[in-house]
């Protein structure tokens, strides 16, 4: 079965959809570039064609302009980047992207912005599947999807039992919520869609098998504690406090023993582990790695 293209094609140009500036930068920006070297490079790109009363450029023209502008190194990983983006456009497959980590850890900001990048429309978060099921089943039957992450212990029914009740309410609840998260990748697979999808409950090892797709996985983390506080800070600003932090402060050693949890799974399931010590190198690490796979699955 043919699935739809997650991505545009690259705008070089054609005799049917003549070359646009504007779509040129959005693409240059999707690999990494600056948005104002970006836009310098596009109208660059304009002036060539004007010049030469063309409506496309060729490849190896656009990788001498970008050369040209960028510089040799900015210019070629562009270009790179460019070319492993259409050959992802390219794959016959649905690409599903899994982006983990404890709370905190900036998953929500880096999985929009990769799937900006990507082309990727269909973006949601274990949370959304969780508040979902938290409407269909009650305190009483399922506790523990009623609490927080890092507060599930307190939906244990016998918490003195399990040796860290913090994990073991963690991992009830990450069981309960993978059942939905199944439910929403069928769904895409059967219709053919690329997703992209965020949680804390994206634990390595307790995901559901996934065929028919090209699915890339990491993890995200903050090995600083005092930044990890400070993203709570940062948070609770931009959503005008209706995520107070003082929450999150209070918690923080248990949603840091969660983390150490998911980081020492990810590690032994071969699961990359990105520190998003800085946001853009995050997203970046996370666009390398789809590409990447993507590669991976054409040479085979």
């Amino acid at each position: 079965m043919s699935h739809p293209r997650h991505a545009e094609p690259l705008p070089l140009g054609s005799p049917h959809q003549p070359y646009s500036k504007g779509l040129m930068a959005r693409a240059l920006v999707a690999v990494g570039v600056p948005l104002g070297r970006a836009y310098e490079l596009a109208k660059r790109i304009e002036q060539d064609l004007a010049g030469r009363h063309e409506e496309s450029v060729e490849f190896e023209r656009f990788e001498e302009l970008a050369v040209e502008v960028l510089g040799e190194v900015d210019g070629s990983r562009a270009v790179d980047r460019l070319r492993r983006l259409r050959d992802l456009q390219e794959l016959d497959l649905p690409v599903i992207v899994l982006v983990g980590g404890a709370t905190g850890t900036g998953k929500s900001t880096v999985a929009t912005e990769a799937a900006y990048r990507l082309g990727i429309t269909r973006v949601t978060s274990t949370d959304f599947v969780r508040q979902t099921m938290r409407a269909f089943f009650s305190e009483e039957f399922m506790p523990s999807i009623h609490y927080s992450s890092f507060e599930a212990a307190a939906g244990l029914r016998e918490p003195e039992q399990a040796d860290d009740p913090v994990i073991a309410g963690f991992l009830e609840q990450t069981r309960y919520v993978l059942v939905g998260v199944r439910a929403s990748i069928e769904r895409a697979l059967e219709e053919g869609w690329s997703m992209m999808l965020e949680g804390v409950h994206l634990v390595p090892g307790m995901l559901p098998r996934i065929d028919g797709a090209l699915v890339v996985q990491c993890v995200l983390a903050i090995d600083d504690e005092e930044e990890h506080s400070t993203h709570f800070m940062v948070r609770d600003a931009g959503l005008d406090g209706l995520r107070p932090h003082a929450k999150y402060i209070d918690r923080l050693d248990d949603i840091r023993r969660v983390q150490d949890h998911i980081v020492g799974r990810a590690r032994r399931h071969g699961v990359p582990v990105i520190s998003n010590t800085d946001m853009r190198s995050a997203i970046d690490a996370v666009l390398e790695l789809v590409l990447a796979s993507a590669e991976q699955v054409q040479r085979v």
